[in-house]
C-alpha cells in the first residue's frame, strides 16, 4: 500500500461506483503454464527481458534534478529508464518509467549498492522511498547509510506511461450507490457500472492492458537493477509490493542479493487475485473489532460507548443516517467506508478516525465531510486517485483468470456479508470490473524456490486485514531459507515503517550485516496508539 498519502489519496476508489476500499493489496503473475505455446511465450519474455537489461546496462540512468512538480526536494535525484511494453517483443514499443534515487548516508566504503523500493498496490508510487532520508526517518537511518534509496512508479503508474479508466473528476464525484444493495435493482445497477468501467478501461488504456502483469513489473524491476547498475537487487516491498518481489524471486532467483518482504500477499494461485479478495473481506471485520474494542477502552476520550456492541451502534447509525440524507450532500455509506476503512488498515488512523467521527456524533458534521468528501478543486490529487485505482484494477484483471458468474459473485459475497458486512459488498464492487475484462487474462506464476534464490525475510504482523497472516506462512512455505518475523497480537498494514525494536533491529541486521535468525521469530506487538 502506498503510505504517508494526502487525504484524496488516502484510499484506491472503488471502481464500480462506490467510493471503496483500498484493498489494495496484491498483484499476480503470468506463469509457465502446461502448454507448449505458454511456455514458448515464457521463453521469449524471458528472452526479452535479458535484451532490454543488457540495453539498459549500457545506457545507465541520467540522473538530474527532480522536476519541481513532482515534490521531491535536493538531493534527491531523478531518472528514466526504457522498457518494453511486451517483452516477448523486446525492440518493439519502449515505455519509460519513472525512477529516483538518493545516495547512502555512510562513507564510500559502507555503501552496498542500492534500495529498490515498492509500497504496493497494484497502483502504488515509490517515488517517496528516499524522502525518508531527507526527513531523516530514524528507523532507516542506518540502513541509509549502507545503501542508495531508489524508488519508481511502475509501468501505468504516476509519470511511468500512466494509464486512466474514467475521467479523474467523475471518478471521484459524491456520493455514490451504497455498495451494500438492498435490491435485485442495486445488483444490476453496480454490475453495469462495473461492465463500463471496464470498457472505460480499453477505451482510454487497451493498448496497456495486456501487459499490465505482475510479471512484468517483475521484469521491469530487472532492467531498473541494471540501469543502476548493479549485479544483483536488494529490495524492499510492502503489501504488494510483496508479491511482485514474490515474483521477482521466482523470475530471477539470482539477482537477488537481499529482500525484505512486508505485509505478505498470499502468492499461491489459487489465491490471486478472486479469493484474495474475499479472504480480505474476513480479515477486515476482524481488525474492524479491534478497532472499535480501543475506542470503546478510550470512551474517555471519544465517548462513543464502552463497550464494542455501543461502538457499532454508532457507526450503523451513522451509516443508516447518511444513506437516508448524505451528510453535507456528499457522504454517504460508500464515502463513510472509504474513510473509516483506513482505521483497520493502519493503527495511525485509530485516533484521526475516532475523533472525527466523535466529533460527528457530539454534532460537528464539518469534520466528516472535510474528511470524508471528495476535494474537486484537487485535480492533481484526483488525476492520481483514479490513475491508482486504473492500475489497481488493470493487473488484477490481467494476472489471473477471473470467475465470469455472476452467479458466483453474487453467491460468494452475500454469504460473505452476511457474517462480515463491513468491507464485503464494496470490495466486490471494485474488483467486479474483472469479470467482464477485455483483453487476455494470465496464469500466476508458481512462486517457488529455484537455485540462486538468497534467504529472504518476510515480516507479518498476525491481525494484518489487507493481507492476512496466512500469506506469510504460505510464501515462507515457498521460499526456502526463508525468515518469518511475526509481530503477535499487532494488525497494522506495514509492519517495518513502525517503532518496533524486535523487529527494526533485525531489519537492520539483515540488510546491513545480511544476518538472518537462525529459527523464526515472534515479537511482542508495537504500542497501541493513544487518543
Amino acid at each position: 500500500m502506498r503510505e504517508n498519502r494526502p487525504k484524496s489519496r488516502l484510499l484506491a476508489f472503488g471502481s464500480a461506483g462506490a467510493l471503496v476500499t483500498a484493498t489494495l493489496i496484491a498483484g499476480a503473475v503470468a506463469a509457465p503454464a502446461a502448454s507448449a505455446d505458454s511456455r514458448h511465450g515464457q521463453d521469449r519474455e524471458a528472452r526479452g527481458a535479458r535484451i532490454a537489461a543488457a540495453r539498459a546496462a549500457k545506457a545507465g540512468i541520467d540522473w538530474q534534478d527532480c522536476p519541481a512538480d513532482w515534490g521531491l526536494e535536493k538531493p534527491i535525484q531523478c531518472g528514466w529508464v526504457s522498457v518494453p511494453l511486451d517483452y516477448a517483443k523486446p525492440y518493439g514499443k519502449q515505455i519509460k518509467l519513472a525512477v529516483d534515487r538518493i545516495g547512502n548516508t555512510g562513507t564510500p566504503e559502507e555503501r552496498q549498492g542500492a534500495l529498490v523500493y515498492n509500497p504496493g498496490g497494484p497502483g502504488g508510487s515509490g517515488l517517496r522511498f528516499p524522502r525518508r532520508v531527507v526527513t531523516k526517518n530514524a528507523i532507516w537511518a542506518n540502513v541509509a547509510k549502507a545503501y542508495d534509496f531508489v524508488g519508481f512508479d511502475p509501468r501505468g503508474v504516476g509519470h511511468s506511461a500512466p494509464i486512466s479508466c474514467v475521467d479523474p473528476q467523475e471518478f471521484v464525484k459524491a456520493p455514490k450507490a451504497d455498495p451494500v444493495p438492498d435490491t435485485e435493482a442495486d445488483k444490476t445497477a453496480q454490475r453495469k457500472l462495473a461492465r463500463e468501467y471496464a470498457q472505460g478501461c480499453a477505451e482510454r488504456s487497451g493498448a496497456m492492458l495486456p501487459q499490465m502483469t505482475t510479471p512484468n513489473t517483475a521484469r521491469d524491476l530487472d532492467v531498473i537493477r541494471a540501469a543502476l547498475g548493479e549485479k544483483k537487487l536488494n529490495y524492499l516491498g510492502v503489501s504488494y509490493g510483496t508479491y511482485l518481489g514474490a515474483v521477482y524471486g521466482t523470475l530471477f532467483p539470482g539477482h537477488l542479493r537481499r529482500m525484505v518482504v512486508d505485509s505478505v500477499v498470499d502468492p499461491s494461485r489459487e489465491n490471486i487475485w478472486y479469493q484474495a479478495n474475499l479472504n480480505q473481506d474476513i480479515a477486515f471485520e476482524g481488525r474492524w473489532k479491534d478497532w472499535e474494542d480501543w475506542v470503546a477502552a478510550n470512551d474517555a476520550a471519544f465517548h462513543l460507548g464502552t463497550t464494542r456492541g455501543a461502538v457499532q451502534a454508532k457507526w450503523l447509525e451513522l451509516r443508516a443516517t447518511a444513506k437516508k440524507n448524505p451528510i453535507g450532500g456528499v457522504v454517504g455509506p460508500a464515502e463513510l467506508i472509504s474513510f473509516f476503512q483506513s482505521a483497520p488498515y493502519y493503527d495511525s488512523s485509530w485516533v484521526p478516525v475516532a475523533s472525527v467521527f466523535s466529533k460527528y456524533v457530539a454534532g460537528d458534521t464539518k469534520a466528516l465531510v472535510d474528511a470524508a468528501a471528495p476535494d474537486l478543486s484537487d485535480t492533481a490529487g484526483n488525476i492520481s486517485a483514479e490513475n491508482g485505482n486504473a492500475v489497481y484494477t488493470a493487473v488484477e484483471c490481467a494476472d489471473a483468470k477471473w470467475p465470469t458468474s455472476w452467479r458466483k459473485w453474487d453467491r460468494d459475497n452475500t454469504r460473505l456479508n452476511k457474517d462480515y458486512p463491513f468491507m464485503t459488498w464494496a470490495n466486490a464492487w471494485m474488483n467486479l470490473p474483472c469479470a467482464t475484462w477485455p483483453t487476455k487474462q494470465q496464469t500466476p506464476v508458481d512462486v517457488k524456490t529455484h537455485r540462486g534464490l538468497p534467504p529472504v525475510m518476510i515480516v507479518q504482523s498476525t491481525r494484518d486485514a489487507a493481507t492476512p497472516y496466512p500469506g506469510a506462512v504460505d510464501l515462507h512455505k515457498r521460499f526456502k531459507g526463508s525468515r518469518l518475523i511475526t509481530e503477535e497480537g499487532a494488525g497494522s498494514h506495514g509492519v517495518t515503517g513502525l517503532v518496533n525494536p524486535c523487529i527494526n533491529e533485525r531489519v537492520d541486521s539483515y540488510l546491513i550485516d545480511g544476518k538472518l535468525d537462525t529459527a523464526d521469530v515472534t515479537c511482542a506487538p508495537h504500542a497501541t496508539p493513544k487518543p
